[in-house]
C-alpha cells in the first residue's frame, strides 16, 4: 500500500523485476531523509527569522548572546547523526550493487549490441533479433554487451537496471523478470542525433513458451540465426540444423587459425590452453593476476600483447580488424563452453562468476586503430557491414 503510494507519488514505472522493489526502498529512505531535513531547515530558519527580525524601535546593534554557541554534545550528535546516516546509506547500496553484478547460477546468457541507433541480441542456441529481447519469466539472464561505434548505456525502467555499453570491451548486466509482459529498453547515454529513437523491447515469456520460441527461431537457421537459403544443388532442401555460437566459434577459432596454438582439451602448446579457461586466474607476465573473463578474452584478441599470460611467449598477432563483432563473440562463446573442461595441472584456479570489484585488473579497452571495434552476434558475415 505504501510502496504503491510512494511509487506513484514518485513517478515510478512497475517494479517488474526481482531487485527493483529493494532499488525503490533505498530511494524511498534518500529522499524521504532528505525531505525531512530540508524541511526542518526551512521551519528552523523562518522560526530564526520571526524570532530575531529587526524591529525599528530596537537600538541597532549585536543581539544578546550573539556570539554564544550551542552546546558541544549538540554539534558533536549532529556530527555523529550524518556519518551514521551516510554510512547506512553507504552499506545498504553497496549491497544492493554486489546483488547486481554477482549473477546467479545457470543464467540464460544472451550478447548484446549496440550500435546507432538500435540494439541488436543474440543467443548461444542459434536465434538473434533486432530491438526485441526475448527473455523467460522468472529465471535469471545475463546480458554480455558491447558497443559497434559510440558509448550506449542499456536501461530497462521497469527493472531498474541501467548499465554502460562500451566499444572495444565487454560489460555485463543481469536480471530476472517477475512476470510475462512487455518492458521497454532506453538508450540513456546520448549517443547521435537519433539517440532519442533508440529503443527497444524485452518480451518475458513463460519459460514453457521461450523454449518454445528458441526452437522456432533456431529451425532452420544458418549462421547463428541467419535466415535459411534453400540451396541450388538438387536434393539438398532439407534445411540443416541450427549451428550454435559455440560450433560456430569452433570453426572460426579452425579457420583463423587459433587451435594452432591453442588446445582445447588441455594438452599444453604454443599458446594456453582454453580447457578450463574462462572465468580462472590467469598469471601475468607483468606479476599480479586476472580474472579471464569476456573483458579479457576480447582484449587477447585485439591486444595480445596488452596482457601476457606468464610463461608464454609474445607471438600472439593481432585480430583487430581481421574478426568481425559476430565471430568475436562465437569464440567467446566457444571458450565458455570449455569451461568445465579439465586443463593442465596447474595451470589456473577457476573462480565463480563474481562482481568486478573482487577480480583482479580492469577491464581495459582495446587501443583505438581504424578495424572494426568488437562485439557480439550480429548475424553479418566476414568483410560484410550489419545494418
Amino acid at each position: 500500500m505504501i510502496n504503491e503510494l510512494l511509487r506513484k507519488l514518485l513517478f515510478l514505472p512497475g517494479q517488474w523485476s526481482t531487485i527493483a522493489f529493494d532499488i525503490d526502498k533505498l530511494h524511498y529512505f534518500v529522499i524521504s531523509v532528505t525531505m525531512a531535513g530540508a524541511t526542518l531547515v526551512a521551519l528552523f530558519a523562518a522560526y530564526l527569522g520571526i524570532r530575531y527580525r529587526r524591529r525599528d524601535r530596537e537600538v541597532h546593534g549585536p543581539f544578546p548572546g550573539a556570539t554564544a554557541r550551542p552546546p558541544l554534545l549538540v554539534e558533536v550528535g549532529m556530527l555523529l547523526g550524518l556519518i551514521v546516516l551516510f554510512l547506512v546509506w553507504w552499506v545498504i547500496g553497496m549491497r544492493q550493487y554486489a546483488e547486481l553484478r554477482v549473477v546467479p547460477e545457470d543464467p540464460v546468457v544472451v550478447y548484446v549490441t549496440g550500435k546507432q541507433w538500435m540494439w541488436k541480441f543474440a543467443y548461444p542456441e542459434g536465434p538473434s533479433s533486432v530491438a526485441t529481447l526475448y527473455v523467460p519469466a522468472r529465471r535469471p539472464v545475463k546480458l554480455v554487451m558491447t558497443s559497434r561505434d559510440v558509448i550506449h548505456s542499456f536501461f530497462v525502467p521497469d527493472f531498474r537496471i541501467k548499465y554502460d555499453v562500451v566499444p572495444g570491451r565487454y560489460t555485463t548486466l543481469w536480471f530476472e523478470a517477475t512476470a510475462p509482459g512487455a518492458y521497454e529498453i532506453l538508450c540513456t547515454e546520448y549517443c547521435g542525433t537519433n539517440h532519442s529513437t533508440m529503443r527497444g523491447e524485452v518480451i518475458a515469456l513463460e519459460p514453457s513458451d521461450f523454449a518454445r520460441w528458441l526452437s522456432e527461431r533456431g529451425r532452420g537457421a544458418g549462421i547463428a540465426g541467419q535466415e535459411y537459403t534453400p540451396p541450388s544443388t538438387p536434393g539438398e532442401g532439407i534445411p540443416r540444423e541450427p549451428l550454435s555460437l559455440v560450433r560456430l566459434g569452433e570453426n572460426i577459432a579452425a579457420e583463423e587459425g587459433c587451435l594452432r596454438c591453442h588446445t582445447p582439451d588441455g594438452t599444453p602448446h604454443i599458446g594456453p590452453t582454453w580447457a578450463g579457461l574462462y572465468m580462472s586466474v590467469v598469471p601475468l607476465e607483468s606479476g599480479g593476476t586476472v580474472v579471464a573473463d569476456d573483458a579479457y578474452i576480447t582484449e587477447s584478441m585485439m591486444d595480445p600483447l596488452a596482457r601476457i599470460h606468464r610463461g608464454y611467449q609474445r607471438v600472439m598477432p593481432s585480430f583487430l580488424g581481421r574478426l568481425q563483432p559476430a565471430q568475436v563473440a562465437a569464440i567467446v562463446e566457444y571458450i565458455r563452453s570449455l569451461r568445465r573442461v579439465a586443463p593442465e595441472p596447474g595451470a589456473r584456479t577457476p573462480l565463480p562468476e563474481g562482481p568486478p570489484f573482487l577480480r583482479s585488473g580492469p577491464e581495459r579497452p582495446a587501443p583505438p586503430s581504424g578495424g572494426a571495434p568488437v562485439g557480439p552476434i550480429e548475424g553479418g558475415k566476414p568483410g560484410e557491414e550489419s545494418q
